[in-house]
Parts: structure tokens; sequence; C-alpha cells
């Protein structure tokens, strides 16, 4: 009997063997339409990413936003008000994501408010509907959940923004490291929650730019949070993986030394400086959940083909390895450039390349 969609990727990130090689998009990328109801009769799963099993909550915080427009532009503007002082953020939605043109901490004087903030965040296990959200979603989608962002990354991408955040850590060191450890406690007290709740695979984080973090920071401020997070979460047969679809041969070693089990997002050269064969060499054992290359999209339908059928060769056995789209496609390809993926991907199951 065929694998349900959902079955194949549990299958692969399981260590047991599928009866074919998954094919992934996140749910945003996937606009509905005849091509997308063929593409899921022919296996695609949808990934539905970021499905908390936890809500969080600032009880000694109160929250308002309001929406305004500027320069014809539509803005929200969210405060935070706390006992110690008040943070906003300036958003500009997008269509599926956003730009932030304002973060939460601006300068040196909005420690105070924002060591507050985040010891304030409540953390409780929401699980009732994760599970809904499962069973009405069927067999066609897989709930990729996430345990936060990695406590340095989070503050740089989240709360200070790289820019300023590079400035602080010369500046005012001792007050980031001293959030990064509220952080950290943060983090902990998720660990157990996650265990302990229907999913199966959690993202720690990601985005990791190696350019800016470094070696010696990753290898300090980063592993460290994914090891003990592992430890926690195997012990009740939970996976951990990490959105590493960056320039990844700085850290390769690192990463291999982690307990991480599996590479998400992973995006091949000609995109980065890694290619597939690489990545497989230097993470044997982890299974490689890989974004299609972006920049090939542009090409012809006979590039694509040939980029996938020489990804599936670089891969070498493709037990621990899921065929992924995790960036847009343009809009005027994305249907013949899946149909085309797809289709090399349903000639490697029933013949083999």
């Amino acid at each position: 009997m065929q694998m349900t969609a959902k079955r194949a990727v549990e299958s692969v990130l399981t260590g047991v063997r599928a009866d074919r090689i998954p094919f992934t998009i996140f749910e945003n990328k996937l606009p509905q339409c005849a091509v997308e109801r063929q593409l899921r009769n022919e296996g695609l799963c949808i990934i539905r990413k970021n499905r908390a099993v936890f809500k969080q909550s600032m009880p000694n915080v109160k929250i308002t936003s309001h929406t305004y427009s500027e320069n014809g532009r539509q803005l929200v503007r969210t405060e935070y008000d706390t006992p110690v002082g008040q943070l906003h953020t300036i958003v500009e939605p997008s269509g599926f994501t956003s730009w932030t043109h304002k973060r939460l901490f601006s300068s040196p004087d909005d420690y105070k408010a924002l060591k507050f903030l985040i010891r304030d965040i409540t953390i409780e296990p929401d699980y009732a509907s994760f599970i809904k959200s499962q069973q009405l979603c069927g067999e066609d989608f897989f709930f990729r959940s996430y345990i936060g962002g990695e406590p340095l990354q989070e503050l740089m991408s989240y709360y200070i923004g790289v820019e300023n955040f590079c400035i602080q850590w010369h500046e005012t060191r001792d007050d980031i490291l001293e959030l990064q450890d509220i952080l950290i406690e943060k983090r902990r007290q998720t660990y157990p929650i996650i265990a302990d709740s229907p999913g199966l695979a959690f993202n720690y984080g990601g985005n990791v730019t190696p350019e800016i973090v470094g070696l010696d920071r990753f290898g300090k401020f980063y592993v460290p949070n994914y090891q003990e997070a592992a430890e926690v979460l195997h012990k009740k047969g939970k996976l951990i993986g990490v959105h590493f679809d960056a320039n990844c041969q700085l850290l390769s070693k690192a990463i291999s030394k982690t307990d991480l089990d599996y590479i998400e997002a992973f995006t091949p050269a000609p995109d980065t400086d890694m290619t597939l064969a690489e990545a497989r060499k230097a993470w044997p054992e982890k299974v490689l959940w890989i974004n299609f290359p972006s920049s090939v999209h542009l090409e012809s339908l006979e590039t694509i083909e040939r980029t996938t059928r020489d990804l599936i060769k670089q891969v070498g056995s493709t037990e621990k390895f899921i065929m992924g789209i995790t960036e847009d496609i343009p809009p005027d390809r994305w249907q013949q450039n899946m149909l085309t993926i797809s289709r090399v991907l349903q000639d490697y199951r029933y013949k083999g390349l």
C-alpha cells in the first residue's frame, strides 16, 4: 500500500525506509489550483511550519497595536508597556511576509525594559489545538513545529537587529549576555513541554549567517543549546533540526558533532558554498531536508530536470533525503518547475536513475 505524503516524510525523519523520496513545500509557497491538486495526487507533502505545541504570554506587559498610513504605506505600531519602561515595534505587512522598520531594542536605554519583558514570558502547553489542526489537515500535511530561536540568534534577528547587535556586542556585551541567559532559561522551560507534546520534529532557530556569527561564537553560544535540547527531546522520541539555509562550509564540522537529527532547508550550490555531495559527506548520519536551489528556478525545464537528477545522484543513498521547497518560486514558473521535479521523483520511484 502506498504511503501517504505525511507518512513518507515521517518515515525518512525517523529512519524508516520510505516508498519514495518525499517532496515537500511550505504551505505559503503553494497556491491553490489544478496543478496544486495534481502535485498532491503525485505525493507532494505540504509543510505547515512553525506550528507551536505551546503558547506564550506576558501577563505583566500591556500590549497594544494600531495601524496607520505613512507615505502610502500601511504600518503597524505595537507598544509594549512594562513597569520599567515602554518598547515598541513598527512593522509593514507585505503579502505573506513583513518588513520591520523598528525593533523592540533601539539603544542601551532599552535594556531594562527588554530584560523585564523577556523574563515575563510564560510558557504553557497547547496540545489540543495542535492535534485538532493535524486532524483537520489530514495526511497531505506534515506539521513541523519549533522550539524558538537560538538565544543569541533571536536577540540578533528579532529583538535587536543585526547591525545594532554587532555594535552592542562590542559596546555593551555584558547586557547582551545577560539577555541571552534569560532566554536560555526560557528555552529550558520549553524543552519538557515539547518533549511531552504530540509533535514529532522541532526546529531550533536557524537562518544562521556564518559571516556574522563566526565559528567560535557558533561553537560557544549555539551548539550547547542544540545539545541540551536534543538530550531532553530524544528521551521522548522527538526530533530536532535547524534551518541551515545559508553558507554552511565554515560551520560544517561543528554541525557534524551535534546531535541534530536533520538539517532543514539546506540549500546546495550554486546558491551556497556547499554541494549536496559535500553535505552528505559532512553529515552522513543526518537527514538532509533540502531546499531546491532557488536560482535554478529561473533556468529552463531541461536544466531543472537535470539538476533534480544530479541532486539525487549526489546524495547517494536516498534513505536520509527529502526534496523540499522553502523559498518563493517566480509566479510564472512554479507550476511547470514543480511538475518537472515531481516527475523526476516519480521516475526515480518507479524506474530508478
